[in-house]
C-alpha cells in the first residue's frame, strides 16, 4: 500500500474508474453510497479490511462535510496516497456536478423539473436493500461485545427520536470511554475537539457565493437535510434565493446520483450562472479535501492509544447504528405497498446471495421493475 505522491498510474486509473462509476449510480444518499463503497473496496477489491473501513466511517462522521464523499477520499488515499485522495473525490463528485448543471440550465429555461417519480418508485426500495445487505457485514464487525451492543442500541434509539447525528456519535464515543473507565478506574484522558465558527456577510458575486458555500462545507455536520436548513438561513432568509427554488434544489439532490451536496451546483447556477455553479461547487467540497488529508494519517496512530481505540470502537458502533436509524426512516417513505416490498426483497436477495453482482445492476433493475409496476397501478 503506497501513500506517497509517486503513485503508479494504474492505481489512479483504477480509482478513477471505480469512483466515477459510483458517482454515476450512487442514488439514495450517504448511507447507500457507503454501502456501495464497502461492497467495492472491502469485499471485492480487498483494498482495506472491514475494521479499517469502520474506522474511516467513524473518523468521517467526526468531521464536517459530506460523509460519503469523504469516504471516497479516504479509500483513495489508502490505495494511492494524496493523488488517490484527489482523484477519488473528484471522480465521485464529477457526474453529479455535470447532471446538476444540465438540470439547472434546463430549469432556468423552462422553470420546472422533469418527471422522474416512476423511476424513483423502484430505485428507493432497491437502495434500501443494498444498505441493509452492507449493514449485515458491518454489524458483525462493529458489535464486538456486550458494551458495544448496548451503545449501539442506545444510538439507534436516539436516531429514531430525531437526535442530531453528531451528538449521537460523540455521545457513543464518550459513553464508550466512560464504560472503559468504570472497568479500569484511576486513569485519565485529555481530548481536543475543534469547533469551526465563521460569520460572513453575503452579497451576490462570485467571491461571496464561494465563501458562503465554503463556510457551509467547513461547519456542516449531518445529512443533506441539514444542508438545506443552512441554505435556508444563508440564502432564503437573506432574500438571495426564493424558497421554491430551494425546494426544487432539494428535489434535484434526491433524484440525481452522487453526493446530495452537489445540489449546491444547482443553486449556484440559479444565483450566478455557470460561474456561480463553479463557485458554489468548489466552495462546498474544498473543506472535505482538506479535512480528509489532515485526518487520514492520524487514524492508525489513534488505534495505538488504548483510550482512543475504545473511543473509535464506540464511534464505529454509533456510525453503524446511525446508518440503521436512517434506513428505518428511509423505509417509511420508500416502502409503502406490496410492490415496493417486492422490489426491496428482490434487491436484498440479489445483494446478499450473489455478492459479486454489481450494485449498479440492482439499482437499474429496481428502477425498471419499479417503473413497470408504477405504470400498472
Amino acid at each position: 500500500m503506497q501513500c506517497g505522491m509517486d503513485t503508479p498510474k494504474s492505481n489512479l486509473k483504477e480509482i478513477a474508474k471505480l469512483f466515477f462509476k459510483l458517482g454515476c449510480i450512487g442514488f439514495g444518499g450517504p448511507a447507500a453510497h457507503i454501502a456501495m463503497i464497502e461492497d467495492e473496496v472491502v469485499q471485492k477489491r480487498k483494498w482495506l479490511s472491514r475494521e479499517h473501513f469502520l474506522d474511516l466511517i467513524g473518523a468521517t462522521n467526526l468531521i464536517p462535510g459530506p460523509n460519503s464523499t469523504e469516504m471516497t477520499m479516504h479509500c483513495g488515499f489508502v490505495r494511492a496516497g494524496n493523488w488517490g485522495l484527489i482523484v477519488a473525490g473528484c471522480c465521485f463528485i464529477f457526474p453529479a456536478v455535470v447532471i446538476n448543471s444540465i438540470v439547472a440550465w434546463m430549469y432556468q429555461l423552462y422553470g420546472k423539473l422533469p418527471v422522474v417519480e416512476p423511476f424513483l418508485y423502484g430505485i428507493k426500495p432497491a437502495i434500501i436493500a443494498i444498505i441493509v445487505s452492507a449493514l449485515v457485514s458491518l454489524w458483525k464487525t462493529a458489535f464486538k461485545n456486550v458494551e458495544l451492543m448496548i451503545i449501539g442500541t442506545l444510538t439507534i434509539a436516539t436516531g429514531l427520536f430525531g437526535v442530531n447525528e453528531i451528538y449521537a456519535l460523540f455521545g457513543a464515543g464518550f459513553l464508550g470511554i466512560a464504560i472503559h473507565f468504570l472497568k479500569e478506574k484511576g486513569k485519565m484522558v485529555n481530548g481536543l475537539f475543534p469547533v469551526f465558527l465563521l460569520q460572513l456577510n453575503t452579497t451576490i458575486s462570485f467571491s461571496s457565493l464561494f465563501f458562503v458555500f465554503l463556510k457551509i462545507g467547513a461547519i456542516l455536520y449531518g445529512s443533506g437535510y441539514v444542508l438545506f436548513a443552512f441554505l435556508d438561513a444563508e440564502l432564503v432568509k437573506t432574500g438571495l434565493l426564493s424558497r421554491q427554488v430551494l425546494i426544487d434544489a432539494i428535489a434535484v439532490g434526491q433524484i440525481t446520483p452522487g453526493p446530495v451536496f452537489s445540489a449546491a451546483t444547482f443553486i449556484g447556477w440559479q444565483l450566478g450562472g455557470w460561474l456561480g455553479a463553479i463557485a458554489a461547487t468548489v466552495g462546498i467540497f474544498l473543506p472535505s479535501f482538506l479535512f480528509v488529508t489532515l485526518t487520514n494519517p492520524l487514524i492508525p496512530k489513534l488505534r495505538q492509544s488504548k483510550i482512543m481505540s475504545v473511543f473509535l470502537d464506540a464511534i464505529n458502533v454509533g456510525s453503524v447504528a446511525v446508518i440503521l436509524s436512517v434506513v428505518i426512516n428511509m423505509s417509511r417513505v420508500a416502502i409503502t405497498d406490496w410492490r415496493t416490498v417486492l422490489i426491496a426483497l428482490l434487491g436484498y436477495g440479489v445483494s446478499f446471495f450473489f455478492k459479486k453482482v454489481n450494485s449498479a445492476y440492482i439499482v437499474i433493475g429496481g428502477s425498471v421493475i419499479g417503473y413497470l409496476l408504477y405504470m400498472l397501478k
